[in-house]
């Protein structure tokens, strides 16, 4: 049997705040234009999908279901048709948590842009710490 297999980088990032608060904050698109900038910095429903202008141009994002393990996979389908399945995680660790984003290099991806791109889910995810980690204990 002939598996093509596609490098894959594991990008985590520990958050000092439950892994439920977390989620409920990461899994709502309305959320993703103040963390998600390597996804768009707008975002809004269209025709039942999340539209998002990204820097790719403008793309949609399906979710899966909200659920009670952390899964936030999403599928991004790029303005050439293609879509890109980005398995996400929410961990639970201690009183804290740890969100972890699996970048896979696309094919023809050169190491440069898989430096950025790691570079941008890396940022991300650290933006989303200090915006959780900066909400008070009011959040």
């Amino acid at each position: 049997m002939n598996l093509t297999r596609k490098e894959s980088r594991h990008i985590g990032v520990r958050i000092d705040r439950a892994a439920d608060e977390v989620y409920a904050y990461a899994s709502d698109p309305l959320h993703l234009p103040a963390w998600a900038h390597g996804l768009g910095r707008s975002v809004e429903r269209i025709d039942g999908q999340w539209v998002a202008e990204s820097p790719m141009g403008r793309v949609t994002v399906a979710f899966v279901p909200r659920n009670d393990l952390g899964v936030l996979d999403h599928d991004v389908t790029l303005p050439s048709g293609e879509t890109v399945h980005n398995p996400v995680r929410v961990i639970a660790d201690g009183p804290g948590s740890e969100i972890v984003f699996t970048l896979r290099r696309q094919p023809g991806m050169s190491d440069a842009d898989f430096r950025r791109d790691t570079a941008m889910v890396t940022a991300d995810l650290t933006r989303l710490r200090d915006l959780l980690e900066n909400r008070g204990e009011e959040s």
